[in-house]
């Protein structure tokens, strides 16, 4: 009974993108990981099967079960090895066998196939997630690069340098590398496993995709900055930004599933992370103007989303696609409100958002709307030599695939904060008459080096143009002429 209510809980959460299988199996401290590790596997691998037998035999509403405990029963009541369980559970799910055996059969007959194997969409067949590389991001609050690959010389492995190009990342046996674009990563074969290894289990190397160390990479926050990690579970990404601040700062981290975070917690402590603040909590309830959090200048933003990017969640299956339609509005929606909601930090200087997702209604759509709500705000150009561009027109951005970039599928953008839109017009005015104006000349409102809200308001009345035929600024002119006329005829009289 533990082994289905373990491989259920793990089935849910790799469903819900809420970590890799394997971490959460080796994590999970079960004590047989072998065979927990084979079930969770085998009902991932069938899952789309395994549901539509679920559904065309309404198991849910004549069981009380939910859909991941359903799947893994019935997977190995029709598919594995029998069910390994006693009591009210076999007696149930033998109740409903024969029912369950009859809806298999028919989905055999109507697709022609003869094995159960056979019904499995080609993504499945042929995941294109056994052909990416194993990625390993070095954890430099415990140990340094050059360390971990002196360790895995002796452990048997051959390192080959830094790669030089894309192509060099295709490895085979225990042949590993430097990445090309990030420095704290190292690139092994496919199906290199290092969850029993030592450096995995002591923190000193994190199993994280390449495409998924963009963000943190790419905020690159100085130590001593304050950072907001906005939707942070599982934690690979949190723990990097610490990484990358030295644990100098503070670093605040929110999720709003409480299971979540306390995964994270367990992940964040192995990793040697002590800059953290995590809390249980909504982003989007977040008061930007609550004092504590008047000095955050970077945020990470990775909302939650469909998830199309990620390889073992990719299939074929034919899905209902007004309802696939509706589902990516109402997430679009979301994560606009999320990038919204983050602009608001009164010191937000930058922000990068990501998804794990291949729509464009998801990524460069969420931007474009982003940057037309928020004038004060403009996309940073990311990585000139990636090979993989955010689709038009926003070229600034990062995509990243399977097939261009040998990762998951990703996409990021970075915003940067830049002066205030109603300024803009003021700024420029003093930029193309500088070369004509002596400092001493310049107006007051330029000489100040912290000037008011009140005070900008102010400067920008004073150095607006005087309206064609207005007399406001003509009458100090005509003084100064006619002083300038005394002087001389004063002069004159004297000579």
């Amino acid at each position: 009974m533990a082994l289905y209510l373990k491989a259920a809980e793990i089935t849910e959460k790799v469903e819900g993108k809420q970590g890799a299988l394997k971490t959460l199996v080796y994590d999970s401290q079960f004590k047989n990981i072998k065979q927990l590790f084979a079930l969770v596997c085998e009902t991932q691998k069938f899952s789309s099967v395994l549901q539509e037998i679920i559904e065309s035999t309404k198991l849910l509403r004549h069981t009380k079960l939910k859909m991941p405990l359903a799947k893994v029963l019935v997977y190995d009541l029709l598919i594995g090895q029998g069910l390994k369980c006693g009591g009210s559970w076999k007696a149930m799910m033998m109740k409903h066998r024969s029912r369950l055996q009859a809806e298999l059969a028919r989905m055999k007959v109507k697709q022609k196939v003869s094995r159960n194997e056979d019904l499995l969409p080609c993504s499945v067949k042929h995941p294109a997630g056994d052909q990416l590389p194993r990625y390993v991001r070095v954890n430099t609050l415990k140990t340094t690069v050059e360390d971990v690959v002196d360790y895995l010389k002796r452990d048997g492995f051959s390192y080959l340098g830094k790669a030089s190009r894309l192509e060099d990342l295709s490895l085979k046996d225990r042949y590993f590398l430097s990445d090309l674009h990030l420095p704290e990563l190292l690139v092994f074969s496919p199906k290199t496993d290092f969850h029993d290894h030592f450096l995995y289990k002591a923190g000193h190397i994190v199993l994280q995709d390449k495409a998924s160390c963009l963000p943190a990479h790419l905020l690159s926050p100085p130590p001593g900055s304050h950072i907001i990690d906005a939707c942070a579970a599982p934690g690979n990404k949190t723990s990097q930004l610490a990484a990358i601040m030295k644990n100098k700062g503070r670093l605040f981290a929110f999720d709003l599933d409480g299971k979540r975070l306390a995964t994270m917690s367990t992940l964040l402590l192995r990793a040697g992370v002590t800059c953290q603040q995590l809390a249980n909590q909504d982003f989007l309830k977040v008061d930007p103007d609550n004092p504590q959090y008047k000095d955050v200048e970077y945020i990470l933003l990775d909302p939650s989303c469909s998830g199309s990017g990620m390889v073992c969640l990719q299939d074929n299956t034919s899905a209902d696609q007004e309802k696939e339609q509706a589902r990516l509005a109402s997430l679009a929606s979301f994560q606009l409100r999320c990038l919204n909601h983050a602009l608001r930090f009164p010191s937000l200087k930058r922000l990068v958002y990501s998804t794990c997702s291949i729509h464009k209604q998801e990524n460069e759509e969420v931007v474009a709307a982003c940057l037309q709500q928020n004038p004060g705000f403009r996309l940073v150009p990311l990585l000139a030599e990636w090979p993989e561009r955010g689709l038009e027109p926003l070229p600034q951005c990062l995509r990243a695939s399977t097939a261009k970039t040998l990762t998951h599928g990703f996409f990021v953008a970075l915003l940067e904060k830049h002066s205030e839109p109603g300024n803009t017009k003021q700024e420029l005015a003093v930029q193309i008459s500088g070369p004509e104006v002596k400092p001493s000349n310049l107006p007051s409102s330029e000489k100040r080096p912290a000037a008011s809200e009140e005070d900008c308001e102010a400067s920008e009345t004073e150095d607006r143009p005087t309206p064609v035929g207005g007399q406001t600024g003509s009458k100090p002119n005509n003084k100064k002429r006619r002083k300038r006329k005394k002087k001389k005829k004063g002069a004159e009289t004297a000579e």
